[in-house]
């Protein structure tokens, strides 16, 4: 089952994928049940607020937000940008080329998680690797 945290100190186990969400949270409000059981999805308060190992969302990501989050960010830290439905062409490469390792457009919310259960493998693999 998936446990939404909001604010919560507790930290989940190792095993346990994490995302955390900065920027528009009513774009990532249908998410949680299309998360894989165990994993948790939190609102983080900012950059400083991200965890080691967490996946993040930029729900409403612009050029400089995956900039700045890249640069402050650990290499590993999966970047996950969502944009607009509607965004165009230019933003989808511009996130990209910023730094973001998927950027997902609005939409279905299954779509999101989708990407993000890659990411999570993606990152799994590399630290074995």
């Amino acid at each position: 089952m998936l446990t939404q945290i909001a604010n919560d100190t507790r930290t989940p186990a190792v095993h346990e994928p994490v995302v955390a969400v900065l920027g528009q949270r009513s774009r990532v409000a249908g998410l949680p049940p299309y998360l894989p059981g165990g994993w948790h999805m939190r609102l983080a308060t900012g950059l400083d607020d991200i965890e080691w190992g967490e996946l993040v969302v930029l729900s409403g990501a612009t050029v400089h937000d995956v900039r700045v989050a890249r640069s402050v960010l650990p290499p590993d830290t999966r970047i996950v940008a969502l944009i607009d439905d509607w965004a165009q062409a230019e933003l989808v490469s511009g996130v990209l080329t910023a730094g973001a390792d998927v950027c997902v457009r609005g939409g279905h919310p299954g779509i999101l998680a989708g990407h993000l259960v890659a990411c999570h493998r993606r990152q799994r693999v590399e630290r074995w690797s």
